[in-house]
C-alpha cells in the first residue's frame, strides 16, 4: 500500500461521498439525502489481482469506488457471463462511482451503462487485519438501484464498527433476467439469472482481493434490503455463490419463491413479440439498443412475477432454472446448501407507508372501519371481516388506517420473513434470528397528518449508521428517519447488532439484550428501537388468522 499526500493531488480531487438515492418513477427517492463534497486527506494505492488501484483516505476510512470486478457484458456478451476482466498497467483511479445498470438516470451517479460491473469498498485501513466483510446487495426490486446510493454509504459502518463494506452494481431488469436458456443454446445457460450471477462474480473478487483491504475472505456476510433481500435469498440457495460467504441477512425482502421457468419463458415470448422478433431470430436481441430494451421493460410489471400471488403478472427477476438456482430459495424448505450458515431475517413495522408516500396515495389514511372492509374485500372476499376482527382484538386502540397499514405491512414483508425463520429453524442447523425494526419517525406522509412510522427502506440509513448528528457547520439531514435526536440511538443499536452478527454469526452488541435464536416453541423476535427488546411469539393471533385463510 502506498499513501500519497493530499497536497500532491488536491486540484484533482473533489467527489460526492454521499449521493442522493434517486430512482425512476417506479422506484423511490429517499428524502433528505444530498451530495456532500469530501476532500481526500491522502490517496491510497493498492495492488489487486488485476492491477493497481488508487482510492482516498478521509475521516479515518479508505474509500475505493468504481473498481471493475468483471469484464464486458455488452455486445456479444449481452445476456451471457461477463468477458474475462483484463488486467491493466499503471494505476487505475477508483475515486468515483462506476456506472449503474441500465435504468433511468440517477442523481449524483454516472450515466447508466450496460457495462456496469463495478464495486465500492469502504475499509478502516488496508493493513492486512482480518476484519469481517459486509457484502451488501442494493434494493430497488430487480430493475433499479445501485451500490452507490447515498443512504447506504459504508463509511460510518467501517469507521465506527471496524468492518469492511462492499457493494456492487450488477445487471438489472430485462438485461439481467431475460430467460433465453430454451432458445439460445449453451452459451446462454443461466441467462435468466445473470443479475445474481454478477453478484457472485463480486463475491469471487472479494475472495481473491479483500485481504488487501483489511478484510477476512473467510468471514463474509451477505445482506440486503427489499430487492437486495430477495437477491440475498437467492445467493443463500445458489451452489456457485456458496463457497464465498459465511452468513446472511434478508431484510424487508423475503425471497421465498422465485420465477418459475414456465413464467420466465412466457415473459421472453412477450418481449420478442413486443420487438417483432421471432424466437428463431432471437439473436436480433443483441442489436437492439439498451434504451429500446428499457422501453420494452417498462411495459412489464415492476413487481417480479413471484411477488404477487394469484395474479397474471410478468416481469423480470431470478429464475428457478434448476442449475444456477436449483430450487426456490425457501420453498418447500430452507436450502440445505446453507444449512450451516447463520441467518437473520425480518421487516419494518410500517412497511406500507413507504409505498403510500412513493405513490402519493393518501386514500388509506381517511378511511373508517366500513371503508377498511370495502378496501380489503376485493383481495380477501368474505375473509376480510374475519381479518379486521382479529386485528381489532389484537390492537384495541388502533384506528382503521393503523390496521390497514399493519395488514399491508405484514403481508408484504412480514409473513415471508416469518416463513423463512420457521423453515430455517426446522433444519436444526445454524441459527436464524428474527427481527422487527420499530423506531417511529416523526415524518408525515405528505398531504396527511399520518406519521410514516417505520416505513420500508428506512432501515437502510439506520443499519449503515448514517443517522448521526451533523458535523459542525453541516446542515441537518432529514430522511425517512425524521428529525428526533433519539434516532441516533436506534441507528447505533441496529448497526451494532448487524456488525456483531457479521463478526461472530450472533447478533450481539454491548448494552443490548441477548437475542435468542428463533425456535418453534418461543418464537422470539427482537424489536429494534432506541430500546431493544425480545418479544416471544409476536403477532401470534394475527399470524393465526393468515394461516386459517390459507395466506400463510
Amino acid at each position: 500500500m502506498k499513501s500519497l499526500n493530499r497536497r500532491q493531488f488536491v486540484t484533482r480531487m473533489s467527489l460526492s461521498a454521499v449521493a442522493a438515492a434517486t430512482f425512476s418513477k417506479t422506484g423511490y427517492s429517499a428524502p433528505g439525502y444530498f451530495a456532500r463534497t469530501k476532500m481526500a486527506e491522502e490517496f491510497v494505492d493498492i495492488e489487486t489481482s488485476y492491477g493497481k488501484i488508487r482510492g482516498i483516505r478521509t475521516e479515518g476510512v479508505n474509500i475505493f469506488k468504481g473498481i471493475p470486478y468483471g469484464g464486458r457484458i455488452s455486445g456479444d456478451r449481452r445476456f451471457r457471463r461477463p468477458a474475462p476482466l483484463e488486467p491493466w498497467a499503471g494505476v487505475k483511479e477508483t475515486i468515483q462511482l462506476g456506472a449503474p445498470a441500465i435504468q433511468s438516470p440517477r442523481r449524483g451517479e454516472p450515466d447508466p451503462s450496460e457495462d456496469c460491473l463495478f464495486l465500492n469498498v469502504w475499509t478502516p485501513a488496508n493493513d492486512n487485519k482480518k476484519r469481517p466483510v459486509m457484502f451488501y446487495n442494493h434494493g430497488g426490486g430487480y430493475v433499479i438501484g445501485s451500490g452507490g446510493s447515498g443512504g447506504q454509504d459504508g463509511a460510518n459502518l467501517a469507521r465506527n464498527f471496524d468492518v469492511v463494506v462492499v457493494e456492487t452494481n450488477h445487471r438489472l431488469g430485462l438485461l439481467g433476467f431475460l430467460y433465453l436458456d430454451e432458445i439460445a443454446g449453451s452459451d446462454y445457460a443461466g441467462s435468466g439469472n445473470m443479475g445474481v450471477l454478477d453478484i457472485t462474480e463480486g463475491l469471487k473478487w472479494v475472495n481473491k482481493n479483500i485481504v488487501e483491504f483489511g478484510g477476512d475472505p473467510n468471514n463474509v456476510m451477505i445482506w440486503g434490503e427489499s430487492g437486495g433481500g430477495a437477491k440475498t435469498s437467492c445467493l443463500y440457495a445458489m451452489p456457485e455463490a456458496s463457497p464465498f460467504f459465511n452468513k446472511a441477512s434478508i431484510e424487508s425482502g423475503p425471497g421465498v419463491r422465485m420465477t418459475a421457468r414456465e413464467t420466465a419463458a412466457e415473459t421472453t415470448a412477450k418481449v420478442l413479440k413486443e420487438l417483432n422478433i421471432s424466437p428463431k431470430d432471437w439473436r436480433k436481441l443483441l442489436d437492439v439498443s439498451a434504451v429500446d430494451l428499457l422501453t420494452v421493460q417498462s411495459k412489464f410489471s415492476f413487481v417480479a412475477p413471484h411477488l404477487e400471488k394469484n395474479k397474471p403478472m410478468f416481469g423480470f427477476g431470478p429464475v428457478v432454472d434448476g442449475i444456477v438456482l436449483p430450487n426456490h430459495p425457501f420453498d418447500p424448505t430452507a436450502p440445505n446448501i446453507s444449512r450451516d450458515k447463520p441467518l437473520m431475517t425480518g421487516w419494518n413495522e410500517d412497511e406500507y407507508t413507504f409505498f403510500a408516500w412513493e405513490r402519493k396515495d393518501t386514500s388509506a389514511f381517511t378511511m373508517d372501519f366500513a371503508g377498511l372492509q370495502t378496501r380489503l374485500e376485493p383481495q380477501y372476499g368474505a375473509d376480510a371481516k374475519k381479518i379486521i376482527e382479529t386485528y381489532r382484538k389484537s390492537r384495541p386502540n388502533a384506528s382503521a388506517p393503523d390496521i390497514f397499514v399493519a395488514i399491508s405491512s405484514i403481508t408484504m414483508m412480514g409473513l415471508g420473513s416469518i416463513d423463512i425463520a420457521e423453515k430455517k429453524a426446522k433444519q436444526n442447523g445454524a441459527p436464524v434470528y428474527l427481527y422487527n425494526f420499530g423506531y417511529k419517525s416523526d415524518m408525515k406522509i405528505p398531504g396527511t397528518d399520518y406519521p410514516m412510522g417505520t416505513p420500508h427502506a428506512m432501515d437502510i440509513s439506520f443499519k449503515f449508521n448514517n443517522e448521526v448528528p451533523p458535523k459542525a457547520g453541516e446542515p441537518p439531514r432529514m430522511g425517512f428517519g425524521g428529525s428526533k435526536p433519539d434516532r441516533f440511538i436506534a441507528s447505533h443499536n441496529m448497526a451494532a447488532l448487524w456488525t456483531g452478527f457479521a463478526r461472530t454469526g450472533k447478533p450481539t452488541a454491548e448494552n443490548l439484550p441477548a437475542w435468542p435464536a428463533y425456535n418453534l416453541k418461543d418464537r422470539p423476535t427482537m424489536r429494534i428501537d432506541t430500546k431493544c427488546e425480545v418479544i416471544n411469539d409476536r403477532f401470534s393471533e394475527e399470524v393465526d388468522v393468515w394461516k386459517s385463510i390459507g395466506k400463510f
